[in-house]
């Protein structure tokens, strides 16, 4: 394809499991691999949690790379099929790129401490004890639901849709939505709300109310805040990140098929 960019300089992030362990070993010989330092772009071995783990990584670190997922776990959504014969870096030259957005989340909690954290697939507001979380919820600085009673509620990305969003029977979005899932975790009251779709340039606050009665914890993605007041959840939009898809294979594809699986 005229413009692609060709990988040269590959590095191999391989997964503690047996099954990516084991797929290693053939790989290992199989290219010059280098440090992730002076790649152009990165293969990773193993299941979704692990391609999550080494996105998180680039973007803690600052040193964002296209990374070409190939599936030694179990769903593999976010990954390309293993297929032991045949030439890697030509399957990650011929693949296609795909642009992800994370979301920004930054929790205040009742000590008044703010941390920021970035999830790819959702930010997640929890109960922490038997009693049920109270939530208002704000969309661009406009209250919509003055108090939820819930487990909790989500946000999630076209990417994150068919994750933890479509457990809690949240929509499945298409990738080039430009869309976020706004979800609630088991509501109480309001009884006949069953979540929002917004446009991914909204910006959604949630508001803990009796939190000291009620604790809430807000996770993203694995990361998790315990105690908070409040969280502020939007795109960020500076910290793009790049999957790499064998044709075919997209993530456009998936998510399309996910919605048919009966």
């Amino acid at each position: 394809m005229a413009g692609q960019p060709t990988f040269e300089r590959l590095a191999l992030a391989i997964s503690n499991s047996a099954l990516a362990q084991d797929a290693a070993q053939d790989l290992r010989d199989s290219h010059d691999w280098v440090p992730q330092s002076e790649a152009d772009a990165v293969v990773a071995l193993g299941g979704d949690g692990f391609m999550l783990q080494t996105l998180h990584t680039m973007l803690d670190t600052g040193r964002i790379l296209p990374v070409y997922g190939v599936n030694r776990g179990t769903m593999g959504f976010l990954m390309n099929k293993h297929r032991p014969k045949g030439a890697l870096i030509d399957r990650v030259n011929r693949s296609r790129p795909v642009g992800i957005s994370p979301l920004r989340m930054e929790a205040t909690t009742q000590d008044g401490e703010t941390r920021i954290e970035c999830a790819l697939n959702e930010v997640s507001l929890l109960r922490e004890t038997r009693q049920t979380a109270k939530i208002e919820i704000v969309v661009d600085d406009k209250t919509r639901i003055e108090e939820l009673v819930a487990d909790g509620v989500l946000v999630a990305t076209p990417a994150g849709s068919t994750a933890y969003n479509l457990s809690a029977n949240g929509p499945i979005l298409p990738l080039d939505s430009h869309l976020l899932a706004l979800t609630p975790i088991s509501a109480f009251r309001p009884r006949r709300w069953r979540g929002a779709i917004l446009p991914d340039r909204a910006r959604v606050t949630f508001r803990i109310n009796e939190p000291a009665k009620r604790p809430v914890a807000a996770v993203a993605d694995q990361k998790e805040v315990r105690d908070v007041a409040e969280v502020h959840v939007e795109i960020a939009r500076d910290s793009e990140l790049t999957l790499l898809f064998d044709k075919g294979h997209s993530l456009d594809d998936r998510i399309v098929a996910e919605q048919f699986m009966t």
